[in-house]
């Protein structure tokens, strides 16, 4: 299949040494992204241009809305909510790797009833260091999936009963059925594989339900049916690092696109000077609201 090239726009000019963690705020109408190892959550507003910064003072992996105000993030030491008045962190839950100070965590969601699934990684990547947890509304954490290496994106169909998960070195997106009332998984297989360059890392669903993921080190977006697996097109990034998707924008018509500069030399970052800023497209599809966190 041929590489798509679509006019990629500039929104936040940035180098991020790992920025991920796209997620779009339908009720506050704004982006919300994160550097992971610049230790930065940032919340990006459309309409006035600010992309406003918060400081975590350790490594974030994602950021989500909170029901009842601010925000939830996953970091290296286990859940918290920010306060936006005071951007002040309060834990939630325990550290269910408090033990293991050589992980982090990594990418996160909420399912459609409001928990946080998120998981974790060694900050080196070791394989098979990680596990997958869940943030219930009560606070408790619950380990859902384990071993992995590195936790990565996930999503949900639009029904609720179908799981979508990437651990990237497995270099594939594998479903699960999803019992929306407990948040078993239960059934795994193999949805859709990625035989190209690079792996796969972040994930967003459109209203189709096929999967949009952000290929690290291969220099795209793709999209696959997960019913059948098949790649429906391939949409070429000026960066090589691609790291997560979002779709946003008062119609969710837009496609935020999130990107690294780790492990990119002088030489990489003169030929990348948008590596680890926020871009933009057109898909010519149309995501869906995401969910914010119910505890």
């Amino acid at each position: 299949m041929a590489v798509e090239h679509v006019d990629v726009q500039l929104v936040v000019e940035n180098r991020t040494v790992v920025g991920e963690g796209a997620l779009w705020d339908s009720d506050r109408k704004v982006l919300y992204w994160v550097d992971i190892l610049g230790c930065e959550v940032y919340i990006y507003d459309p309409f006035s241009g600010a992309n406003r910064t918060l400081h975590t003072c350790q490594a974030v992996g994602t950021v989500v809305p909170r029901q009842s105000g601010g925000l939830i993030v996953a970091l290296h030491n286990g859940f918290a909510h920010i306060d936006l008045d005071s951007e002040k962190m309060t834990p939630v839950g325990d550290d269910p790797e408090r033990g293991v100070p050589t992980n982090r965590f990594n990418d996160g969601k909420c399912d459609p009833v409001g928990r946080l699934w998120a998981g974790t990684m060694e900050f080196r990547g070791a394989q098979n260091a990680g596990a997958l947890y869940c943030l219930d509304v009560d606070h408790s954490v619950h380990r859902r999936l384990a071993p992995v290496s590195i936790s990565n994106g996930i999503v949900w169909s639009a029904d609720g009963r179908t799981m979508y998960y990437i651990d990237s070195p497995l270099n594939n997106v594998r479903a699960y059925d999803y019992d929306v009332e407990t948040g078993a998984i239960d059934n795994e297989r193999i949805a859709c594989e990625n035989e190209g360059a690079g792996i796969f890392d972040g994930m967003a669903i459109d209203a189709e339900g096929t999967l949009w993921i952000a290929v690290y080190g291969g220099w795209s977006v793709k999209r696959y049916d997960p019913l059948s697996g098949k790649l429906m097109a391939e949409f070429a990034m000026p960066f090589s690092n691609v790291t997560s998707c979002a779709f946003g924008g008062e119609n969710m018509d837009e496609l935020y696109v999130t990107s690294a500069c780790q492990q990119l030399d002088e030489k990489a970052l003169a030929e990348q000077p948008l590596a680890g800023s926020l871009v933009k497209m057109d898909p010519q599809s149309r995501g869906v609201a995401s969910v914010a966190y119910a505890g």
